[in-house]
């Protein structure tokens, strides 16, 4: 309707009409629809967040959110005790803590910079990238409370961040992982063809089924162990939160890989599903020579044959997440107790130590 016929009150034409419905389609047109979003090569607004494609990646990010917590909120005082007395640890005791923390310290700074300098930048979706903030973030705490660990222990600093480049089981793993981020890393990489495509699913792979989902499990296992024998219980306590976030990082991940591959069926060829299961299986044999490094006697209730066991056990979950064959028939999990750690909600005395289901007050549901 022209500004006379608004004046005047006069019954708009067909011709008004016509074009005001062909305005409104115009601005309707301009707006992100959901069917325009797409996990890679959107050429959606990406600055849009709603409507959601993805709702679960935004509950992600609200159950991240919820489950915020520091380092400095869990108490040290009985560790350093432990720590400084020299009958308080065995030798495999205090290699186990020293390896754990010199490898997650640079574990969680690689995967930091892999989603900030490659996977935010080519991941083409609002409600993920807000995820994805989240858990740059969180591995910034998780970097904050090795370094909290370390600084409250009195450890040697140098030897304890430098251990992927001076410990061989520690060095091959990050070396490992390294090389996934390499060529992504270069600001000139871009997916949109399918040999593109095919590197950046490899690299969303090998961080989230292997960096994530393999390599930190040997560690995580054996502090867990020590925190259920009432020793290091505060960098236990800590790894509890650390293991916490990681499994929701890892079921992230794999949405997001599983999701990419349903977008675009022709990268999941033979060649691809190859590829995805021999980076698996690799990662997880660097794994179980890991464990062997760092328990080269029986310590904590467990051994390498067991763990072994444990890190094959997790290998066929992480094939079979992404729709791969297991590889390692019959093999089952020697650790039902990690699993009670990281679902059954704890019951602690909240003036000693912090429960490992807190969430920060706007989350809480009341009765």
């Amino acid at each position: 309707m022209d500004l006379e016929n608004y004046i005047t009150k006069k019954e708009p034409t067909e011709e008004d009409l016509e074009i005001a419905k062909q305005k409104m389609q115009d601005v309707l047109e301009g707006r992100v629809q959901v069917g325009q979003k797409a996990m890679i090569n959107s050429r959606a607004d990406l600055n849009q967040l709603v409507p959601f494609k993805y709702k679960w990646a935004w509950q992600k990010y609200l159950d991240g959110s919820a489950n915020h917590w520091m380092p400095q909120e869990v108490n040290m005082n009985a560790d350093i005790a432990l720590w400084k007395d020299p009958d308080g640890l065995t030798d495999d005791e205090r290699m186990i803590v020293k390896r754990s923390l010199g490898f997650f310290s640079t574990a969680d700074s690689l995967v930091a910079n892999n989603i900030v300098l490659a996977v935010y930048r080519l991941i083409t979706n609002p409600e993920c990238r807000q995820y994805l903030l989240r858990q740059a973030f969180e591995e910034a705490i998780h970097t904050h409370a090795y370094q909290y660990c370390v600084e409250s222990l009195g450890m040697d600093e140098g030897e304890i961040f430098n251990m992927y480049r001076e410990v061989p089981c520690v060095e091959k793993k990050a070396s490992w992982g390294l090389k996934y981020t390499k060529q992504l890393e270069d600001p000139s990489f871009e997916t949109g063809t399918p040999e593109k495509d095919k590197e950046f699913l490899s690299n969303l792979i090998a961080y989230y089924c292997v960096l994530e989902g393999m390599f930190f499990y040997c560690g995580f296992s054996q502090i867990l162990s020590m925190g259920r024998r009432n020793k290091m219980t505060g960098v236990s306590e800590q790894f509890q939160y650390i293991m916490r976030d990681e499994s929701m990082h890892v079921n992230f991940g794999i949405d997001v890989i599983n999701t990419i591959i349903n977008e675009n069926p022709h990268l999941w060829d033979d060649d691809m599903k190859k590829r995805a299961k021999d980076m698996i299986i690799e990662g997880t044999n660097l794994e179980i020579e890991y464990a062997r490094d760092t328990m080269p006697r029986g310590v904590l209730g467990m051994n390498a044959k067991v763990m072994e066991d444990y890190l094959k056990f997790i290998c066929n979950r992480r094939l079979q997440q992404i729709g791969l064959a297991e590889e390692y028939t019959g093999v089952e999990n020697p650790f039902p107790w990690m699993s009670e750690i990281m679902d059954l909600k704890k019951e602690k005395n909240f003036f000693e130590t912090r429960v490992i289901d807190y969430q920060v007050g706007g989350a809480l549901n009341f009765d």
